[in-house]
């Protein structure tokens, strides 16, 4: 594991409140129930993984998702979500670093961000069913679902939630890359010294 130098802890402290303020700012996507929401907190992790490696990704999701418990707190007193939505971001992050380091062209960008939402969708529906939605329900006093309606809901909602939040926030990465690349290109050649 690479060390960080004082820079690249700012750098992450950065990202990471950012971070915090852009998973304050959410909203649902209607046909869905109102606890998926899409927020843009994904994209400094992205960044910093980009710029710094996949480590500084990975704790840019952390320390959003710890700040976000001890400010707004959870329903249930337990994170689940914030451990989800952690869990959530590394999926969707890692893949997408792993496979833009090995394209390394134009359009390999838009090819790791498909692939980071799809992993991230796939994956986070396993977990949703056998971890996150029982855990939620138990924790919350809901009624416990059968796992045919468990397996309904993940399949109808959070499966395609996840591909459209995925896309959605890839979007506007790109937007937001488009903007930031040369100075993007300018940390990474900082860091390479």
């Amino acid at each position: 594991m690479r060390k960080f130098n004082v820079r690249s802890f700012v750098i992450i402290g950065m990202f990471s409140s950012l971070a915090f303020v852009l998973m304050l700012i959410k909203f649902p996507i209607p046909p869905f129930p109102p606890y998926l929401t899409v927020d843009f907190s994904d994209i400094p992790a992205l960044l910093a993984a980009l710029i710094l490696g996949p480590t500084a990704g990975i704790l840019v999701e952390l320390l959003k998702n710890i700040l976000d418990y001890f400010i707004s707190g959870s329903a249930t007193g337990i994170p689940i979500g914030n451990l989800s939505n952690f869990i959530a971001g590394v999926l969707f992050v890692l893949p997408t670093y792993v496979v833009y380091k090995r394209l390394k062209a134009k359009w390999g960008l838009m090819v790791s961000l498909s692939i980071g939402t799809i992993f991230m969708a796939v994956f986070m529906s396993v977990l949703n069913y056998f971890f996150f939605l029982p855990a939620f329900m138990g924790l919350a006093g809901w009624e416990p679902m059968s796992n045919e309606a468990l397996r309904e809901l993940v399949v109808i909602a959070v499966l395609p939630f996840n591909i459209i939040k995925g896309l959605i926030v890839a979007a506007v990465f790109l937007l937001v890359y488009k903007r930031l690349n040369n100075w993007v290109s300018k940390q990474i050649s900082y860091k390479n010294i």
